[in-house]
């Protein structure tokens, strides 16, 4: 039985989207077979995987919208042997209003990956920045929740209303839903700034806090441009080695 996970944090710059490639490709290299669907319009996760959203055939969108397109015709190889890809497209930014009318709209991408649940170990689903009907469609479909939080003064701003969220998601859409990891980004252990943050973080969420914290990273802001994911463009990087780490915490969990 496969895994669903979503990635999701209304706040933007937390390391969601690297912390769902490189959590992905992190999986794979551990011999697990990966499917990451990318719901963000930016297509940060394609684009950080090396697909040129300008070629491509059909994406993300086509499944929503489109309820001809099936999601296996999306799927898309990366660089690393067992992670594949449902592209997104800056044509995803309109599915939000094209979706409003459509009954059941928070099921919409649940009904696509039906048929694919459990043809893969894990499916990453890599939420916008923000709580409209695509987080709630990503929200809706995953059994659970990562949060990428970055060690910074603001970090728990916002919180609160995410956390509502999915607790009304959980509660009419998905019983199934739990949060599974609040995961410390970002983190500069030579500010006491960072410090502070995450002894916060670590306080108000106990538990569910990992005990792998992602590491601020040069590497880990190069790679995306080489279409690379940490553990092929620079693997003995703090970053690769951090993403390592919490692929494994998260198999455990």
């Amino acid at each position: 039985m496969g895994r669903t996970i979503a990635l999701a944090n209304q706040k933007g710059g937390c390391g969601k989207t690297t912390t769902c490639v490189n959590l992905g490709a992190s999986l794979a290299e551990e011999g697990y077979s990966v499917l990451i669907i990318d719901l963000d319009p930016q297509a940060n996760a394609t684009i950080h995987l090396g697909i040129n959203i300008h070629k491509l055939n059909g994406s993300i969108y086509d499944v929503l919208i489109g309820e001809e397109t099936d999601i296996t015709s999306i799927i898309l190889n990366t660089p690393i042997k067992r992670l594949k890809i449902a592209p997104s497209h800056i044509n995803l930014s309109g599915a939000e209003i094209e979706l409003v009318n459509t009954i059941g709209r928070e099921r919409v991408l649940k009904e696509a990956i039906f048929p694919i649940k459990d043809a893969y170990d894990y499916i990453l689903i890599d939420c916008p920045p923000s709580l409209g009907l695509l987080t709630l469609n990503g929200l809706t479909t995953a059994d659970e929740v990562i949060i990428p939080l970055q060690t910074e003064f603001f970090a728990l701003e916002g919180m609160d209303k995410l956390l509502k969220t999915i607790q009304i998601v959980k509660e009419k859409l998905n019983h199934n839903l739990k949060i599974t990891a609040i995961t410390p980004t970002l983190f500069s252990k030579n500010t006491k700034l960072a410090q502070e943050a995450l002894k916060k973080i670590t306080l108000h969420f106990r538990d569910e806090v990992t005990s792998t914290i992602i590491r601020r990273n040069i590497r880990l802001a190069e790679a995306p441009s080489h279409g690379l994911p940490i553990t092929v463009y620079a693997p003995s990087s703090h970053g690769s080695l951090d993403y390592k780490r919490l692929a494994l915490e998260v198999i455990k969990r």
